[in-house]
């Protein structure tokens, strides 16, 4: 399960903003749209939501594995979600959904895919201790349930030494941050507040956000015929909305932006001058 210790290791195991199955599988969609790899206009979501409307991917016992193929040679990617909830996604077995582990297969990795789903499905089926999952108290917790799991899973490539490798990399990291912030991707909540004959207002924590926000003229436009909108380093997905008395509408987005090193700086807290 080498490209799931890929996802631990480069940080791409995500708490889930909210239990709601739609949600989660376009935010996890999204971060993939995100990645360097995913080649330009991949729409992730629309063929992750079309492949769900067919076919339920629950895969049982409080997990779920969607995945969508692309028509191009890149290298298996995969991004992780975890609902400490639990997501109601519709499971043969009638269980909550907590870990949802999606796949990007391009055309020249469907048979690692095959290989790596089929060890997935047998380790869920034979670990003994599945049900810890539920005891996970954060993202430290999860990965190290995860990596517990590759350890025991018979017929695993060599998994051993690189999981224990990812397990002294996250003791070493948490000395200095959580291991999370080592993802290179940086999700924002943010609320939109739009109605006629007035400017859009961009209520977020983050400065750098709402200034590239207020200068996007037409973010309303998109995110109503879209869903999504993107111009430059952020995109912007909408996942619902709420309309007011007064015409005004607020509208329920988050802010995803790749971190590289000249983008750094989105990450600092921004300090105010000081005055006198």
């Amino acid at each position: 399960m080498d490209t799931i210790l890929d996802a631990l290791q480069e940080g791409r195991l995500f708490e889930l903003p909210e239990n709601d199955k739609a949600h989660a599988l376009q935010f996890l969609a999204h971060i993939i749209e995100a990645f360097p790899e995913t080649h330009a206009g991949t729409d992730v979501v629309g063929l992750v939501m079309k492949r769900e409307a067919a076919t339920n991917t629950a895969i049982g016992k409080g997990w779920a594995s969607p995945h969508t193929r692309v028509p191009y040679d890149e290298d298996l990617m995969c991004v992780m979600g975890w609902s400490p909830k639990g997501i109601d996604y519709g499971a043969p077995d009638g269980k909550l959904v907590a870990l949802v582990i999606m796949y990007l297969v391009p055309d020249n990795q469907r048979n690692h895919y095959l290989r790596e789903i089929s060890m997935l499905a047998k380790a869920i089926e034979t670990y003994p201790g599945l049900e810890k999952l539920s005891e996970a108290g954060n993202l430290d917790d999860v990965r190290n349930y995860m990596l517990d799991l590759i350890e025991a899973t018979k017929g695993a490539v060599g998994p051993d030494a690189r999981a224990k490798m990812i397990r002294l990399q996250t003791k070493a990291a948490s000395e200095t941050f959580s291991f999370h912030d080592l993802s290179n991707l940086l999700v924002e909540p943010v609320t939109l507040v739009a109605g006629s004959g007035m400017k859009h207002i961009a209520l977020t924590q983050n400065a750098i956000l709402a200034e590239w926000l207020d200068a996007a003229s037409d973010v309303i436009e998109k995110l109503i015929a879209d869903g999504v909108y993107q111009n430059g380093e952020w995109r912007l997905l909408c996942r619902g909305a709420i309309t007011y008395q007064g015409g005004k509408t607020a509208y329920d987005c988050l802010a995803i932006c790749m971190i590289t090193t000249s983008s750094l700086h989105l990450k600092a807290p921004m300090v105010p001058p000081k005055t006198g």
